[in-house]
């Protein structure tokens, strides 16, 4: 094989597979990871309040990018953490620095949507 990678040809059949193990990951990523229950529980939170409020739709779409970036964030923790824990099960500083960023990425979204929900929501809680 040559330097560069090749790609295998385009398949319906691949790409259908592809959103099988995407939902596996979204389903391990429910069932396993008690960060993504509270992340959850915030979702149901803001989107219950989004629903009283009648939001506009630009309303929707800061909360809808915001939640969609800390679930993606808290997925892709689990991935690093996941992974690092097999190739490394044993106690590596640097495993470990790498560990506490990637939860530092989830850490930096969470605050960055708390902000953006507040932005959202808090004028229809206490309107002018």
């Amino acid at each position: 094989m040559s330097r560069k990678a090749r790609c295998a040809p385009f398949s319906l059949a691949a790409r259908a597979r592809s959103f099988v193990y995407a939902w596996r990951g979204l389903v391990t990523l429910v069932a396993t990871q008690h960060n993504a229950w509270i992340h959850l529980a915030a979702t149901g939170a803001v989107i219950a309040a989004g629903v009283v409020f009648d939001l506009a739709r630009w309303e929707w779409a800061w909360l809808i990018l915001s939640i969609g970036l800390v679930l993606a964030a808290e997925a892709m923790n689990s991935a690093i953490e996941a992974l690092a824990d097999v190739v490394s099960p044993e106690f590596n500083a640097g495993v470990g620095r790498a560990k506490d960023l990637a939860a530092a990425a989830v850490l930096i979204l969470a605050v960055a949507a708390a902000l953006i929900g507040a932005l959202v929501l808090l004028p229809h809680v206490f309107p002018r």
